[in-house]
């Protein structure tokens, strides 16, 4: 019995190692894609909890080769204080611009894929390869529930998993 309990096992985790999400974006123009994107909901990391006012600004920095990060929000509510985390990120695969190398900290490093993204580039979802975090974002932060609903049924379309996604307030002057 202990032998069948140990072979179920081993196929579980096998079968969790094999379903890694890998699909992204078909092509993503980097210069398109730099610029303020305003984060209208998703599945969050622990740094992102209660935030109002969630930006991220994407800037192309040349010198290096990489993606500057401004990852910055309001905590607690509309008027809490700004806080801000940088980040860098390179492209893994250039054939798509999709998957990107991502440093919240040194040293650590995280697989982002651009999973889908709007044809006018007015919103993007971002994920993981576990599908473990989710972000879905928007050039424009007002009207976001077309865009979130277009990103959902892209997301749906592609097999990223939709569930329990929070809402991220955003009320700028």
């Amino acid at each position: 019995m202990k032998a069948l309990f140990t072979f179920l096992i081993s196929l579980q985790l096998v079968a969790c190692a094999s379903s890694e999400y890998k699909k992204t974006a078909e092509h993503v123009d980097i210069q398109r894609f730099m610029g303020d994107w305003y984060v209208l909901a998703g599945r969050f990391t622990s740094f992102e909890k209660e935030v109002y006012n969630s930006l991220e600004k994407y800037s192309w920095n040349e010198k290096q080769n990489r993606i500057d990060i401004d990852f910055s929000y309001r905590y607690g509510d509309f008027s809490g204080e700004r806080k801000s985390l940088p980040q860098k990120a390179w492209i893994k695969d250039t054939t798509t611009n999709a998957r990107w190398s991502v440093q919240p900290l040194w040293p650590l490093h995280f697989n982002y894929l651009i999973v889908a993204i709007a044809d006018d580039y007015s919103w993007t979802a971002i994920g993981v390869p576990n599908q473990k975090y989710l972000w879905i974002m928007a050039r424009d932060w007002q009207n976001p529930v077309p865009k979130v609903l277009h990103a959902l049924n892209a997301l749906t379309a592609a097999g990223y998993d939709v569930h329990n996604l929070v809402e991220v307030p955003q009320k700028w002057p």
